[in-house]
């Protein structure tokens, strides 16, 4: 008996996912443009920030980029323009101009704008509040294919790369290093330091140094994770945690600060953690503490190092649960706070003596950042003598500073550092009366000659 022919069944390729890749702060925003791609057979990937975005570009290979408006950490127009130095193919497509695009589209270009559109259909009123940033770089700038990137409370920018597969570029080997050299990978030349233009403008300094605070400030403020900031008196380290906070995308939630050594032992639990009715002699009424009014935002906590060792405890505790417990109250709150603290102490040598307690010490301290003397810098005194004059000038006529007068201010030690500058100048300032340039007789250091 003749077996029977087995039909042949034509091979049927496998076909591979399609990857995007979407960067933004917004949580909520990389969620619904996930749920809608993933719909449509997509596999996406997520951003927090841009540095993010440029380490994943060289680890997978996207056929769609999706960009918010706005990244804490990298210029948009800056970011556009180094992406399409890159990808020459790049499809780029604003949220306000998908009608009028220009140059190559992809093959999957109108699922990208249906994402797009739907993202902003959904919750428009919230995502419209959500993107109003205050003080946000958003001027209109020229892209290389004629299109615009425009100020708008809903502003996307999609880049769709063909389907060919590409590797950023990375540094020559034979290329000069320079100070404080930038982590972001696969952005040749503009990485390998920081420039002036790029620093934070909280932080008045172009010194190797100073570069290097903002360049940190800058890689971790899009986290959550916990920030020690160390440095001497005076030298600006409030400063640092108001720009981790502004650069994150906790921004728009309260920005709490508390000295921990300003305050009484006694009063200082109360002061954190809230306290009931009758909690103590005095409490005639219930307080929320400074850790849940600043829920959702950042908690900065000052001169971290006085805090009383029991009270360290307490808010351990709180570090690691995340609930707190009001003075007098049993029952237990949840406040989501992103901790940010500050010391002139050297606290890891305080753990060795018991001063600081080690556990809480290491909780605090999983990103360092070092704010420096006024001496290790002293090279920027002149920048920030005429940023103090500038500030000062706001309500009164602004001041100049003749060449004795700046000699005088380089020749001083600067125990105090750039609060010291600052009350320096501004003591000047009164001195001169109506002069209308500061010299050597007015600059008072108020030290007692013995």
């Amino acid at each position: 008996m003749q077996a029977s022919a087995i039909p042949v069944l034509p091979v049927i390729a496998r076909i591979r996912p399609r990857t995007a890749l979407v960067a933004s702060t917004d949580g909520s925003f990389r969620q619904r443009i996930n749920e809608t791609l993933t719909g449509l057979r997509w596999q996406v990937r997520e951003a927090a920030s841009g540095a993010e975005a440029w380490k994943q570009s060289q680890e997978i290979t996207p056929e769609a980029f999706i960009v918010d408006g706005w990244l804490p950490d990298l210029d948009l127009a800056e970011f556009i323009k180094d992406f399409r130095a890159f990808f020459p193919e790049v499809d780029l497509v604003t949220a306000q101009a998908t009608s009028s695009h220009q140059g190559p589209r992809s093959p999957h270009h109108q699922e990208l704008l249906y994402a797009l559109r739907r993202c902003q259909d959904t919750d428009t009123a919230a995502w419209n509040a959500s993107h109003a940033l205050p003080g946000a770089n958003l001027a209109t700038a020229s892209l290389p294919n004629g299109g615009a990137v425009t100020p708008s409370s809903v502003h996307l920018v999609l880049a769709t790369k063909k389907m060919v597969k590409r590797a950023l570029p990375s540094t020559h080997a034979d290329e000069p290093t320079h100070a404080a050299p930038c982590t972001v990978q696969g952005l040749p030349h503009r990485t390998a330091t920081l420039s002036s233009e790029e620093r934070l403008p909280e932080l008045v300094g172009n010194a190797p140094c100073m570069l290097e605070v903002s360049r940190r400030i800058r890689l971790v403020a899009p986290r959550a994770t916990p920030v020690l900031i160390e440095g001497p008196t005076g030298s600006g380290k409030e400063l640092v945690a108001e720009g981790l906070h502004r650069l994150s995308a906790r921004c728009r939630k309260p920005f709490v600060a508390i000295n921990c050594a300003a305050i009484p032992e006694a009063l200082l639990e109360a002061e954190l953690f809230g306290h009931t009715r009758g909690a103590f002699t005095g409490a005639v009424q219930g307080r929320v503490g400074r850790i849940e009014s600043a829920d959702g935002g950042t908690l900065f906590l000052d001169e971290i190092g006085e805090m009383p060792l029991a009270l360290q405890s307490k808010l351990l505790r709180f570090v690691e649960s995340g609930e707190l417990q009001r003075v007098g109250d049993n029952e237990t709150v949840k406040v989501n706070v992103r901790i940010v603290a500050a010391t002139h102490r050297p606290l890891a040598q305080d753990t060795q003596t018991g001063a600081f307690r080690a556990d809480l010490y290491y909780r605090l301290a999983v990103f360092l950042i070092r704010t420096p003397s006024l001496a290790e810098h002293a090279d920027d005194l002149p920048v920030l003598v005429d940023h103090f004059l500038q500030k000062m000038g706001r309500t009164a006529p602004v001041k100049q500073i003749d060449a004795g007068a700046l000699a005088k201010l380089a020749a001083h030690s600067w125990p105090g550092n750039v609060r010291e500058l600052e009350h320096v100048l501004e003591r000047a300032e009164i001195l001169a009366g109506d002069a209308p340039v500061l010299s050597s007789s007015e600059i008072d250091f108020g030290l007692t000659v013995n």
